[in-house]
């Protein structure tokens, strides 16, 4: 689903929602005022509703299925209220759709448009999901990437927090701030422009063989590697690290002996990313194949 669908959707759900409430408050209005003579006549019986149906709208039944799956796309508790709240909006999307296609809106370029859109994305994940088949991952690729991380693990392991920022100038000036006591945290929420800025520059505990050597950083550039790992516990990088067109500067808020967790403990999350990697994979070569028997202009 592309951005602009996303957003069509969620506009859609917004305008739905309000005009449901709107509906529902005015119900509960008119409820209170006299009923006037004409009202009181008498009118045909509606016909009872069908099994499995939670409302009928100008002959068009809506589903109790429709209800169930409204209350679990919600994630909240399965109460009377919420799906009171929920039968109103599916009520007022009918009422909606109805209007809508009363007045040919189904024959607008632009509702067009997303349909196509929503059309094509379907067929696509339906088509994939039946020719992509990616290599079932056994428990020996699982264990040969759980020796291989292990195998890149240092004695020690780290707990860093990081400041990163496009221009020297800039580092230094927070370096000096830092020599007067400023707070760490919020210098990162300020100015830094790396990961985890807003929890404070923050990182996860993180560990290397030593002497670093490339290619086993644990996907780190190799200079704040090395820049970390001779910072004391607490201690802050005397000068900036560049990398890049970036200016790092890094602190050691921890620092223990490297706790290895079990082939237990890590095989359901090794063998998820080796699956990413096998269904890529497979993706990649579906592509490939596509690619061959077709003929492309760019």
């Amino acid at each position: 689903m592309n951005e602009n669908l996303r957003a069509n959707m969620k506009k859609s759900v917004r305008v739905m929602m309000m005009v449901s409430a709107l509906a529902v408050t005015g119900a509960a209005v008119a409820a209170k005022k006299p009923a006037s003579a004409s009202a009181q006549a008498p009118v045909a019986a509606s016909a009872p509703l069908p099994a499995g149906a939670i409302a009928r709208v100008n002959g068009v039944t809506i589903a109790a299925a429709d209800l169930d799956a409204a209350v679990r796309a919600s994630r909240q508790p399965d109460t009377p209220a919420l799906r009171a709240s929920l039968k109103n909006q599916l009520i007022a999307r009918e009422l909606f759709r109805q209007a809508a296609q009363k007045q040919h809106y189904d024959a607008r370029a632009d509702v067009q448009a997303i349909v196509e859109q929503t059309k094509t994305t379907a067929m696509m994940q339906a088509y994939l999901k039946d020719v992509v088949k990616p290599a079932a991952v056994t428990d020996d690729e699982v264990k040969a990437k759980y020796d291989a991380i292990v195998s890149t693990l240092g004695e020690n392991e780290y707990k860093p927090s990081a400041i990163a920022v496009k221009d020297e100038a800039t580092a230094k000036t927070i370096l000096e701030q830092l020599k007067k006591g400023g707070d760490f945290a919020a210098l990162a929420k300020q100015y830094s422009q790396g990961p985890n800025a807003a929890q404070g520059g923050a990182l996860n505990w993180v560990s290397f063989k030593t002497p670093i050597t490339a290619g086993n950083t644990q996907n780190w550039p190799q200079p704040l590697a090395e820049a970390l790992v001779k910072l004391p516990k607490g201690a802050v990088s005397r000068a900036p690290v560049q990398v890049g067109d970036a200016f790092w500067i890094l602190r050691a808020d921890d620092m223990r002996k490297t706790q290895i967790p079990t082939l237990d403990q890590s095989k359901d999350g090794l063998r998820k990313e080796l699956e990413q990697v096998a269904l890529a994979k497979a993706t990649a070569q579906v592509v490939t194949d596509l690619v061959k028997s077709a003929h492309i202009d760019q």
